[in-house]
């Protein structure tokens, strides 16, 4: 059975970060899961952090080491482990749980850590600061508006690199469309390029038989990776 071997404890705090609830309570949820979430995110086989990291490294023009990324909603620092693991060094993280920051910072992965909430908050960062910024699964139905967008856009270098992801699973259908209309809008309007729309059908496991999408215990997700214009033109 799909998701059915989970914990039920497991499934139920998912279930609870997608409820879309008011956001102080929200914020308690994330601080009181802090201590477990890396376990729980184990055993959902959660690939997004890894997925990411791979497809930024891709994209990234070598070298890494300098280059100030940004980890939007990092979280427990999942997402830095991977991006140091690939050679990234100079990394900084937000996130509007406290309790997510101080699992973060006992990573010992970032240099600076700052509690910000998306949405509500601007990033405590100049404009045009990063030359990457990441969102690792926080642009979901109940959680992070695609209204972020320009804000992301706005600390990130021209020519820097956004890595973004979702998830496609039924319930999260509606916000994906949205997410994706405001991608396409921004690339219209010159914001930025498309580098990368990559659908992965084992994003992590499903929590109930409805959000399993091909029916194989699994719901999928997509990464994509966004280029801010104006392209630095290579020197001749």
């Amino acid at each position: 059975g799909t998701g059915m071997g989970l914990p039920a404890a497991i499934r139920d705090r998912v279930a609870a970060v997608h409820r879309g609830s008011a956001l102080p309570e929200r914020l308690r949820f994330y601080d009181g899961w802090a201590a477990l979430y890396e376990q729980d995110v184990a055993a959902l086989e959660y690939r997004a952090p890894h997925l990411s990291a791979a497809s930024l490294a891709f994209a990234f023009p070598a070298p890494r080491a300098e280059a100030r990324v940004l980890d939007v909603a990092c979280g427990t620092g999942l997402v830095a482990r991977e991006l140091h693991r690939r050679g990234f060094r100079c990394l900084h993280g937000v996130d509007g749980s406290a309790g997510m920051l101080e699992q973060a910072r006992s990573t010992g992965l970032y240099q600076e850590l700052q509690l910000c909430v998306l949405g509500r908050d601007p990033l405590p960062a100049p404009a045009e600061h990063y030359d990457a910024v990441t969102v690792v699964g926080a642009l979901g139905e109940g959680q992070v508006s695609s209204t972020v967008l320009p804000e992301l856009l706005r600390v990130t270098k021209p020519g820097g690199f956004l890595c973004l992801t979702t998830r496609s699973n039924p319930s999260n259908l509606r916000y994906k469309a949205e997410l994706e209309a405001a991608l396409e809008q921004l690339e219209r309007n010159g914001a930025w390029q498309k580098l990368l729309a990559q659908e992965v059908e084992y994003w992590e496991r499903a929590t109930t038989e409805e959000e399993s999408t091909q029916g194989n215990g699994y719901i999928s997700g997509v990464v994509y990776i966004y280029q801010k214009c104006p392209v630095p033109h290579l020197e001749e």
